[in-house]
């Protein structure tokens, strides 16, 4: 059985195609959010509500050079950025702002 800090890892690698990245810290439980009602039937592949996740924070060992979004066909994403964690919650992350909030007050204390 693969544990959360195996799929993390094992995530980073399918998703940006690197695996210098090293654990730096857990949010202590798991958090679940629900899609939105213009989202259901739509996205998370058209048969879920919502999910429940396992949040870290990753230290990034190498260098932009190491990133490879190819990685899955389609790619998940096409670009990447480096931003404070501070500023997290003021991108577009839409319906999952209160979850970027909760992560980012816990990281910023708990480093």
């Amino acid at each position: 059985t693969e544990t959360p800090h195996d799929a993390v890892l094992r995530e980073a690698r399918e998703e940006i195609g690197t695996d210098k990245l090293h654990i730096t810290g857990e949010y202590p439980e798991w958090i679940a959010y629900d899609l939105p009602p213009n989202l259901i039937g739509k996205a998370l592949g058209g048969k879920f509500r919502g999910q429940t996740q396992k949040w870290f924070t990753l230290a990034f060992t190498g260098t932009d050079a190491d990133i490879n979004l190819n990685q899955q066909t389609p790619p998940e994403f096409d670009a990447f950025q480096w931003v404070e964690l501070a500023t997290l919650p003021t991108l577009n992350v839409g319906f999952k702002k209160p979850v970027y909030e909760k992560l980012v007050d816990y990281f910023m204390h708990n480093r």
